[in-house]
């Protein structure tokens, strides 16, 4: 054999060599970066920075594999007995390294990544915006912890915003609606999961999608564009008809303002599993106020 014909012989043998000693149950996976990373195994202990990704990890079966969450991670119940390491934007490193973490999970947005990434901890980030999202993030958990059955909990999730839409008569199509998601005020517009489910519903969103998802508003476009209901959490209700302009608000003169307290607020403005309870809520809202409807203030 002729020394080109050892070399590639020795070549061959190396790969498979290689084949055969690498982790059989190595997980290779990208996230909303764009970065790959590479697990020898299903991680067992989770960290996660973001809510919506907290109840997905459950919603999986798996919420006996988080290890820490952040501050606003609270449903289900039993994540609130688990050590809190700061927010997405601002963790708590050392805390989160002395959990000794196989994974950690944060939104795009978060500026811990490579902070964390340069203390040798793997971290994936997934940011769901949209329905599609949160499938792809339903999914995309699913392969990371091995569960089998993700695909069947996303058409679950999804069967119900359908049955949420179906059970609203025809006659509420159209209604005018301004969510607000936050003070500033911060609202959902047409290109946010909330409009996507608004759409759904056949409900009309005051906020256009060119503004972006989250939009901040100047209270007086709210105004100008005098919603038929609104619907807006407990914690930014307070002094609604103290906004400038706000006192001449159709929706507001007629008491068509659906105030939902936190624990629904929180439901509502989470891109997850909870995403059907939350367009049952909507459909609720719309059934009870919509002046479509002749609903009842």
């Amino acid at each position: 054999m002729t020394y080109g014909g050892l070399r590639s012989l020795a070549s061959l043998m190396l790969a498979l060599v290689c084949l055969f000693i690498s982790p059989a149950h190595a997980l290779q996976l990208t996230d909303d970066r764009g970065v790959s990373i590479t697990l020898p195994a299903a991680p067992q202990r989770i960290v996660s920075l973001l809510p919506s990704l907290t109840e997905t990890v459950c919603e999986l079966g798996q919420c006996q594999r988080l290890v820490g969450v952040d501050r606003y991670s609270n449903f289900p119940a039993s994540v609130q007995k688990l050590p809190q390491v700061g927010g997405g934007l601002d963790p708590n490193i050392e805390m989160i390294v002395a959990l000794k973490p196989d994974v950690v999970l944060m939104a795009t947005s978060s500026r811990a990544g490579e902070r964390l990434e340069a203390l040798g901890l793997k971290v994936m980030a997934l940011e769901p915006r949209s329905h599609a999202d949160v499938q792809r993030v339903m999914l995309k958990l699913g392969q990371l912890l091995q569960v089998g059955d993700a695909a069947r909990i996303w058409r679950a999730i999804d069967a119900g915003v359908s049955a949420a839409a179906q059970s609203l008569p025809a006659s509420v199509r159209g209604t005018r609606v301004y969510f607000e998601v936050n003070q500033g005020p911060y609202a959902a517009s047409e290109s946010s999961f909330i409009g996507e489910t608004l759409a759904r519903l056949g409900a009309r969103n005051i906020v256009p999608a060119k503004l972006g998802p989250f939009p901040k508003l100047n209270p007086e476009y709210i105004v100008r564009a005098d919603p038929d209901l609104i619907m807006i959490g407990q914690r930014s209700a307070e002094g609604l008809s103290a906004r400038p302009g706000w006192q001449g608000l159709r929706a507001l003169r007629e008491q068509r303002v659906c105030i939902f307290p936190t624990e629904e607020a929180n439901t509502l403005v989470r891109p997850g599993p909870r995403m059907a309870e939350g367009a049952r809520l909507m459909a609720q809202c719309l059934l009870e106020k919509s002046p479509r409807l002749g609903g009842k203030p």
